[in-house]
């Protein structure tokens, strides 16, 4: 493991350009090796977890050519059609990635092959038994000799049963996991979200050629549609910056006195902007410019600059867009003026990391006052005065340590994490980029 400590910065100005986003990065590798001839990627994610969905699908037959330099470069997927996929020769490995192992589920389970799926200590942790039990309905079958935990062994069928189905509690993962297996149920796949979440999956299924039709009830559930064996057609995508990564330069931004940050091409998809729209009610200086579309998701250029922030109560229904976002935004309540009350965040302790405990030490450990229930978390902010001086455990977390860095550049003292390299599964780069902008983050 390799530590880093970040000290308090006077200011942090420039352009900040993030990396791909994550989400849009594993769709457009899954959804250009199903389609029909050519799909080019510009802007993939290089990250170890857009990686690990690469690597499996070549190990199942996909063709895919990475640029020579691999340095944001072109990416070429050579879709297999009505070719069905293959066993792979040896267990594949997912590293840390929960998004390849959940959305792979579904993707594979449409196929007649068997495929053994493991990942490191923090995935073989995660609980996948919310994915399994739609997708047993549907035909795929699993093994496991952990439960619902990996390593599991997946078989999948050419010919699966269409379902409806509601989740019991929203995830975009299971979610699209259904609609990846759906693609091979001989008939209607529906699924039912008792609350919004991002929905890359739908935009890009629609992008593909795939029949999708979506509704919103009265109650504000979301009822997906999706028709059995499409004709996927590859196209050119170009994947915006990833908001969730933008999130720690903007919220870094805002906090740190005397800053101006501009970072280009962002997505701000609907499903994604939740944590904007809690620091814009928090008083932050954030603005949107050049707002476009690019490959059916809008993008725009974020600008943020030093705010004087004030704590909020998130609305439940806006969690499911921003729970990715929650380390990050407890490092700006932290310096926001009175409370911020955040709940409804059991999703948290299922991620790479029980993030709710994980967020609640830290909070602790820097000298932050954070109340935290079983799914809830109050933080009483300290502006101008978060003592820092501490080192924080990132359990395997990338959100973790960078939100902890992130703390450590408005703190009174430094603020260290205990393991840097986690960061590289999403944001490669980032001490990089961050220092380029007037932090001092460095290992010694």
């Amino acid at each position: 493991m390799t530590g880093l400590t970040s000290r308090p910065a006077s200011s942090l100005k420039g352009v900040a350009k993030v990396p791909g986003d994550k989400s849009i990065s594993h769709r457009s590798l899954m959804f250009g090796a199903l389609g029909h001839g050519e799909t080019v990627v510009t802007g993939l994610l290089e990250g170890e977890d857009v990686m690990r969905t690469a690597g499996a699908l070549a190990a199942m037959g996909a063709t895919i050519t990475e640029p020579e330099d691999k340095t944001g470069g072109i990416w070429r997927i050579q879709g297999i059609g009505d070719s069905p996929l293959k066993t792979p020769r040896s267990t594949v490995y997912l590293g840390n990635s929960g998004t390849s192992a959940r959305l792979l589920m579904g993707l594979v389970g449409g196929y007649p092959l068997h495929a053994t799926f493991t990942g490191d200590e923090s995935l073989e942790k995660r609980p996948m038994g919310r994915v399994i039990k739609p997708l047993a309905q549907m035909g795929v079958q699993f093994e496991s000799a952990h439960g619902d935990k990996m390593p599991l062994k997946i078989t999948g069928a050419s010919i699966l049963r269409p379902i409806e189905y509601t989740l019991p509690v929203a995830s975009a993962q299971v979610k699209s996991a259904i609609l990846l297996a759906g693609l091979h149920a001989e008939g209607t796949t529906t699924v039912i979200e008792p609350k919004p979440t991002r929905d890359h999956t739908e935009r890009m299924l629609r992008f593909f050629g795939a029949e999708l039709e979506t509704e919103t009830l009265p109650n504000g559930s979301g009822v997906i549609r999706l028709k059995g064996f499409p004709k996927l057609k590859g196209h050119p995508i170009t994947v915006p910056s990833d908001p969730s990564s933008a999130a720690f330069l903007t919220v870094a931004a805002l906090i740190t006195a005397d800053s101006d940050v501009l970072i280009p091409n962002v997505l701000i998809n609907p499903s994604r902007t939740g944590l904007y729209e809690t620091l814009l009610e928090m008083g932050a200086d954030i603005t949107f410019e050049n707002r476009r579309d690019k490959s059916g998701e809008p993008v725009a250029d974020i600008r943020a600059r030093s705010s004087r922030l004030k704590g909020v109560t998130v609305p439940v229904a806006r969690v499911p867009s921003m729970i990715d976002e929650f380390p990050i935004l407890s490092v700006a309540a932290s310096f926001a003026e009175g409370k911020t009350y955040m709940s409804d965040l059991a999703e948290l302790r299922v991620k790479e990391s029980d993030r709710l405990l994980a967020i609640a030490k830290g909070l602790t450990l820097a000298g932050v006052l954070a109340e935290m229930g079983e799914d809830d978390l109050t933080v009483h902010g300290m502006p101008g005065r978060v003592p820092g001086g501490c080192t924080v455990a990132t359990n395997l977390d990338h959100r973790i340590a960078m939100s902890f860095l992130v703390m450590g550049l408005a703190a009174q003292n430094p603020v260290a994490i205990d393991d840097a390299d986690t960061m590289a599964t999403s944001f490669p780069g980032f001490t990089t980029l961050l220092n380029g902008l007037g932090a001092d983050i460095s290992g010694d």
